[in-house]
């Protein structure tokens, strides 16, 4: 193969890896009745006039499965931090203890966890639709090749390859989702 379709091939699983590392990012953000700091990452406040994400004016930790703490770096953004996360929505009751903030996470109804698990499918066909996309941009560039003068048997072969990895990701979304599915699951 020549340089070009090398680099599209390359182009195109860079692409794709970016897309299944960005899912699993997402599925993090899905609870599975188990505490993690992710599920408060995106949440903003007003810090000095600048929104800023909370993990980036507190330490996050979960001192077990069942709770979350949250301890600014500086104690009056205290309230900001606590107004915060109510607002986003969670599903969480921050209390204040002065100091932090005791967020006990609630266990999942089935009706909640059959809830997550659809968004969890929303992001994998996500992910999915835009490994598809990867893919078609990278057979428009192979059949470009072809009017450049590169050999039809090349690009023809650069286009078996780039189907190949385009099926080896979307496996591996198929993989991450039913792992997700399964942990959401689990009681």
């Amino acid at each position: 193969m020549t340089e070009e379709t090398e680099f599209t091939l390359e182009e195109a699983r860079e692409g794709m890896q970016l897309t299944v590392t960005h899912l699993e990012k997402e599925f993090q953000k899905i609870r599975a009745g188990k505490a993690s700091p992710m599920m408060l990452e995106g949440v903003k406040i007003d810090y000095y006039g600048v929104m800023t994400p909370i993990e980036q004016t507190a330490n996050i930790s979960t001192p077990d499965a069942r709770q979350i703490i949250v301890q600014p770096w500086d104690k009056s953004v205290l309230g900001l931090i606590e107004k915060a996360i109510m607002a986003a929505n969670l599903g969480f009751n921050p209390k204040n203890e002065g100091e932090i903030l005791r967020i006990i996470v609630p266990p999942l109804t089935e009706e909640r966890r059959r809830d997550l698990v659809k968004k969890a499918r929303m992001e994998a066909e996500n992910a999915k639709i835009s490994i598809r996309n990867i893919r078609r941009s990278a057979n428009e560039t192979a059949k470009n090749l072809k009017k450049d003068g590169t050999p039809e048997d090349e690009v023809t072969r650069l286009e078996t390859e780039i189907q190949k990895i385009t099926d080896e990701f979307i496996s591996e979304v198929d993989k991450f989702l039913e792992a997700k599915e399964k942990d959401i699951m689990t009681v």
